[in-house]
């Protein structure tokens, strides 16, 4: 079992304390990173081979050096803290129990970008994060690691939270841009990319909780010993956080590459209550569901998609024998349509339409060629949506019925649930 690095210290009843944080090297990579020029910081980023832990899986290293090269200032960094998505609570002990980790990854972060200002764009159903992050950014201020002239060392850097309204949407780099920029949270046309024109029309770096969060431990261990950590394509620490029907559900701190079935069976203690597994959602509710007999796949950005699925935001979501998978497919949907911002027409009328057909099959008014309607109408919408939010609930569609298509039948077929009567 690897020593936790994100997740240290957060039983500790004053983890969010700044003295606390200081007592187990807090702030050390800080101080450490203020003595570096930001190349020799991207550098070390680059070494390590951190990639976005948001979802996407891109190298930071990479997005930081196409920031940096911009010649246009002020610079800024937004931190996506804005997890929405069923079945995702990963970031959420970051915020709440070890907010300096994050704070101190940011200024890292800002150093490296020569970027004075920043931004946390806060979930809004997470009121008490807003709470604690402002209190610990004001004992970060108190103490000379945010603001003006950091450690007597000329680099300035301020801080501060930005909640949103709770729209899915605002997960998307450019839709939490327009609505940090107070408009609608709307995805935006790439290119040009944020790292050019962002927020304010400056270059922007967007990165997650997680991803920010990896910095201190980079900066404290070295690049290259964090590249040993995981796999060898995809670094570091990772964390996953588990829900269903397990009998230890939570939030793991873990290498990169663990085994999904590890996850599930060893981690996480197996099946709650001896029963049968079903099937596993491995990041988040967009990503691809799978059968039982296809989770023995390592979770990293690059071997999930060879096993059919997509490592995602490391969320896993366990279902049992007595789940429908039509009702939850169903459920997924109503997410979807729900959460749609409406710019494009295939997500806007395609989440509907989806979430329609799979409705009154669940309810046992399905007729026979629903099925190959809802492909359809999925198939419409893949790769025709102005950001991922549309291909995500096509996958979704996708995926239930490519490995489960015998219960949507069997619903259509017996005018019922099949599974729980």
């Amino acid at each position: 079992m690897m020593e936790a690095a994100l997740l240290k210290n957060i039983e500790n009843p004053n983890s969010a304390d700044i003295l606390e944080y200081k007592n187990i090297g807090g702030y050390k990579g800080l101080a450490k990173a203020l003595e570096m020029e930001p190349q020799q910081i991207i550098d070390e980023v680059k070494r390590a081979g951190l990639r976005g832990r948001g979802g996407a899986g891109f190298p930071v290293a990479m997005k930081w050096t196409f920031a940096a090269a911009d010649p246009k200032f002020p610079k800024y960094l937004l931190c996506n803290a804005d997890e929405g998505e069923p079945g995702t609570f990963k970031d959420r002990p970051i915020l709440e129990k070890n907010p300096h980790i994050l704070i101190e990854g940011m200024a890292i972060s800002g150093h490296a970008l020569k970027a004075e200002y920043g931004y946390i764009y806060l979930r809004g159903e997470y009121p008490a994060a807003k709470h604690i992050l402002n209190k610990a950014i004001k004992q970060a201020y108190d103490n000379n690691l945010l603001g003006e002239n950091i450690l007597g060392k000329g680099i300035t850097f301020h801080l501060a939270v930005h909640q949103g309204a709770g729209a899915y949407i605002c997960g998307e780099e450019t839709a939490l841009i327009e609505s940090l920029e107070g408009d609608k949270g709307q995805p935006r046309i790439k290119p040009p990319f944020p790292v050019n024109v962002g927020v304010f029309s400056k270059p922007t770096v967007v990165n997650n909780v997680e991803t920010l969060s990896n910095l201190p431990y980079i900066m404290e261990i070295g690049g290259e010993a964090y590249a040993k950590i995981g796999t060898p394509d995809c670094p570091g620490p990772k964390i996953f956080c588990v829900s269903g029907h397990v009998e230890r559900p939570g939030v793991y701190e873990l290498p990169m590459g663990t085994k999904l079935k590890d996850i599930v069976y060893t981690h996480c203690g197996g099946i709650k209550g001896g029963k049968k597994l079903k099937a596993v959602i491995p990041g988040g509710i967009s990503t691809p569901v799978l059968p039982p007999d296809k989770i023995d796949c390592p979770m990293d950005f690059v071997n999930m998609p060879k096993h059919g699925s997509m490592l995602g935001s490391g969320a896993v979501i366990v279902m049992d024998e007595s789940v429908c998978l039509v009702k939850v497919c169903h459920r997924a949907l109503k997410f979807f349509e729900h959460e749609s911002c409406g710019k494009c027409t295939p997500c806007r009328e395609g989440t509907g339409w989806l979430r329609a057909i799979l409705g009154r099959i669940e309810e046992g008014h399905g007729a026979e060629g629903d099925i190959d309607l809802l492909l359809s109408v999925a198939g419409n919408m893949l790769g025709k949506t102005f950001c991922p939010l549309g291909d995500g609930a096509a996958c979704v569609v996708q995926n239930f019925i490519k490995h489960f298509r015998p219960e949507f039948e069997d619903h259509i077929k017996e005018k019922k649930c099949t599974v729980n009567g």
